[in-house]
């Protein structure tokens, strides 16, 4: 595990720890952002902690074609209650998902440092969000990093009602072109929708092309 400084730089995935904590340090810049989706990076640490920076081996990701969709889901999209958008309301959905208590976490990763620097890199066009709406009203949705080759990197999702976040992540992959979609680690939500391990040497050849 390496200590970052100033300069723009990872270390090789390769010598990140067992639970795949690869670095310390640095900073949230949008350069050093995109060099670390772009080399298979992500950062998630609590508000009292440092910046970590993780690469875990195996990767948990999602093959758009292996999407499930249950037949209770099914028929939620097919009710058509909520209205789905792109790009409508990046910084209420980055916002929102800073809210949601997780289990084991004290506190969100998602600081307020945090939110700025991926509203920078939605205002350049590298993260992107997903809305979801009842009459008009934002009930849930996601966000993550739209980088390289076809791939991208889901951050975080909300939900103020029970299906919502459900509905804007299978409509959004129904909808998209990914090759990949990044889950990062494993939950039981997203193995429920199809999401499964590779190894990260595996999920570097799709990032790199």
């Amino acid at each position: 595990m390496q200590l970052l400084t100033d300069e723009i730089w990872f270390p090789d995935v390769n010598e990140a720890t067992p639970d795949g904590l690869l670095a310390v340090g640095g900073d949230l810049c949008v350069e050093r952002l995109v060099l670390a989706y772009k080399s298979g990076i992500f950062p998630w640490f609590e508000s009292e902690e440092p910046i970590l920076w993780w690469s875990p081996n195996p990767r948990f990701v999602l093959f758009p074609e292996k999407l499930k969709v249950s037949k209770s889901m099914k028929q939620v999209l097919r009710n058509k209650d909520y209205t789905v958008t792109i790009n409508k309301a990046f910084r209420n959905v980055i916002s929102e998902c800073s809210k949601v208590k997780r289990s084991g976490q004290t506190g969100t990763w998602i600081t307020k440092n945090m939110i700025e620097a991926y509203v920078k890199l939605h205002e350049l066009g590298y993260a992107k969000s997903v809305e979801v709406w009842r009459d008009d009203v934002l009930v849930g949705g996601l966000y993550g990093i739209d980088i390289a080759n076809g791939i991208f990197s889901g951050e975080s999702m909300f939900a103020k009602e029970s299906n919502a976040s459900k509905v804007g992540f299978i409509t959004f992959i129904q909808n998209s072109n990914y090759k990949l979609i990044d889950c990062q680690v494993y939950t039981n939500h997203l193995e429920s929708l199809g999401a499964e391990d590779i190894s990260r040497d595996v999920f570097l050849k799709y990032l790199l092309g």
